[in-house]
């Protein structure tokens, strides 16, 4: 039977946009309606083209509590994070009133949430009758055998609370994860993760360059700064806003090349890559897993879900972490690298399938 479903998305990075579209080609593969999607974001970090282009139902980009970061645009600032969002209360209500007229006007069956917390508070206060489906990486740490790294008790306190938030009356919680957790556990479902159908496609060649991807601009003195060191390394940089760091900085753009971000282009140049260096994103590292690819994770400054992502991705044989981008340790890494991992690309193979039968359960 055919449903309507209303998609909402954490806008703040790459991650929950690739996973909620390739939900909706899902959703519309299997002869559902998409009424519409609904993009939080804190309105300072552009959303990337191919979201509005892939995405054939209304966008509704609302104002959503999220992270401020320091001056250099490198690490979180949490104290200036509460301040900022707690300005804004009246906007966020605001934000509220539009996704309860977005629902009545096309009452949804189900409401398939990517980590946003606007959604969270709108089924607290609300209390909507749509079912709500919650899927996320995050909510693996719901699950009682997820090993979160050790100490830094109060910023897993804080996660833990922030993710229960954002799926606030939840029917189903879905955790995405790099591997199988074979216990039961009736907080959360595993399942694989949501990778896009253009990355089953890509053949993988291993070319002399590097790829790095940032969310955050400030961490590109420390990619410039290495590569001033090594002038003959190709590096392939994708960032938000290339504009600034072509005017803010000088630097060999024949070896070293900032990209807007560009789902397709960075997906062929990741199939292509020696190996790659980004802010240990959870959809950016399993895709590189699929290819067959090394990973250098530098998790972002107080940013603990980042933190905890490096090193549960290098217990699933990602890659390394570190506290910067020191290519060299990505070189020293891919020389010795093996990219087979049959068992990844096994657990991913049935993703689209289990995750639709979990939300066609609801």
């Amino acid at each position: 039977m055919s449903k309507k479903y209303i998609l909402t998305v954490q806008g703040e990075g790459r991650g929950h946009m690739t996973q909620a579209l390739s939900m909706y080609d899902l959703l519309v593969e299997q002869g559902h309606t998409v009424c519409a999607v609904i993009l939080g974001s804190s309105g300072t970090r552009d959303v990337p083209r191919f979201f509005f282009e892939k995405i054939q139902a209304p966008i509704i980009q609302l104002q959503s509590p999220n992270f401020v970061s320091d001056k250099k645009n490198k690490s979180i600032n949490v104290p200036k994070s509460v301040v900022h969002n707690f300005r804004k209360l009246k906007t966020f209500r605001k934000s509220l009133k539009t996704i309860d007229a977005l629902m009545k006007e096309h009452q949804p069956d189900v409401v398939i949430n990517f980590f946003d917390l606007l959604i969270g508070l709108y089924y607290r206060f609300y209390k909507p009758q749509a079912k709500l489906v919650c899927i996320a990486h995050q909510y693996i740490y719901f699950h009682p055998d997820f090993e979160f790294p050790d100490g830094h008790w109060l910023d897993r306190a804080a996660i833990k609370f922030y993710t229960r938030l954002t799926a606030t009356g939840s029917s189903k919680n879905l955790g995405l994860s790099f591997y199988k957790i074979h216990t039961n556990n009736e907080e959360v479902v595993i399942v694989p993760p949501l990778l896009r159908k253009e990355v089953f496609s890509l053949e993988t060649t291993k070319d002399d360059f590097y790829l790095v991807y940032l969310v955050n601009r400030g961490y590109f003195e420390e990619v410039l700064s290495w590569h001033q060191n090594h002038p003959e390394t190709v590096v392939h940089c994708f960032t938000d806003q290339p504009d600034i760091i072509h005017q803010s900085y000088q630097f060999d753009t024949n070896k070293l090349f900032v990209h807007a971000i560009n789902d397709t282009l960075f997906l062929e140049m990741m199939s292509k890559a020696r190996g790659l260096a980004s802010t240990a994103g959870f959809e950016s590292v399993c895709e590189a897993m699929y290819l067959g690819k090394p990973v250098l994770m530098v998790p972002i400054q107080g940013h603990y879900e980042q933190f905890c992502n490096s090193r549960d991705a290098y217990k699933a044989g990602a890659g390394i972490f570190a506290d910067n981008f020191d290519l060299s340790k990505l070189a020293n890494f891919s020389s010795t690298f093996d990219g087979s991992n049959p068992w990844f690309k096994n657990w991913v193979a049935n993703a689209k399938h289990r995750i639709y039968n979990e939300i066609s359960s609801v």
